[in-house]
């Protein structure tokens, strides 16, 4: 591949988050990107040649051929470098220089997401999943802040139809950024979104749209 996008993912939260706005950037404006899935139950992700391209070893990381092979790792700031030079009418997201406050905002819930909702769900998935021993006290911990934030969702969403933007809302990066993590709620061990009204009718509002389905099943089987 010489020119596109070069995209190493694994079908995780983090994973869908690059992959659903991906498929959003080629159906709008014909984006082209190969997936190089990557299998992190395997460590691939901590082989040498990955290192180069994320010291953290963690996926996921796009190479950028249109601009020279630029290398871009972390989710939210995958998806804020493709919103800054792939989506140029700002269909998915807001110009820092014409509308600062409108960016501000999205750069807000996105910052909140990555540092909260993520880290705190991942280790509620962990602790309910895949930990070698049962430990009560860390289950209900990650298990109640993760309730805890999607309640901060859910206030944003009283009166909103998503997270960022003027009037009810506009569907950006700033909701492609967390919804795949609430896709898993029930892996940390939350059994219905139905607690959160609003936070459900943004869920499933953005799951009927065909480019975030898209994005979902370009990876396949969830890990």
């Amino acid at each position: 591949m010489t020119s596109g996008i070069l995209y190493y993912a694994a079908p995780t939260p983090n994973g869908h988050k690059v992959s659903v706005f991906l498929e959003e950037l080629k159906a709008a404006y014909g984006l082209e990107y190969e997936i190089k899935r990557i299998d992190i139950t395997k460590g691939t992700q901590k082989e040498p040649w990955f290192i180069k391209l994320n010291p953290n070893g963690r996926i996921p990381v796009i190479i950028d051929h249109n601009r020279n092979d630029f290398v871009v790792f972390e989710s939210a700031a995958i998806l804020l470098y493709l919103q800054q030079h792939y989506d140029k009418e700002n269909k998915f997201g807001f110009d820092k220089d014409t509308d600062p406050d409108n960016w501000s905002e999205m750069l807000q819930w996105i910052f909140f997401a990555h540092g909260g909702v993520g880290p705190m769900q991942g280790q509620a998935n962990f602790f309910y999943n895949y930990a070698t021993e049962d430990i009560p006290y860390a289950k209900k911990r990650y298990h109640e802040e993760t309730k805890r934030l999607y309640g901060v969702l859910e206030i944003r969403l009283e009166d909103r139809d998503y997270l960022a933007g003027p009037g009810r809302g506009v569907y950006s990066v700033a909701d492609i950024n967390v919804i795949p993590w609430i896709r898993f709620y029930k892996k940390a061990g939350i059994e219905s979104l139905d607690e959160w009204p609003h936070l459900k009718a943004w869920v499933d509002r953005s799951f009927a749209r065909a480019g975030f389905q898209a994005g979902i099943d370009v990876l396949g089987k969830p890990l």
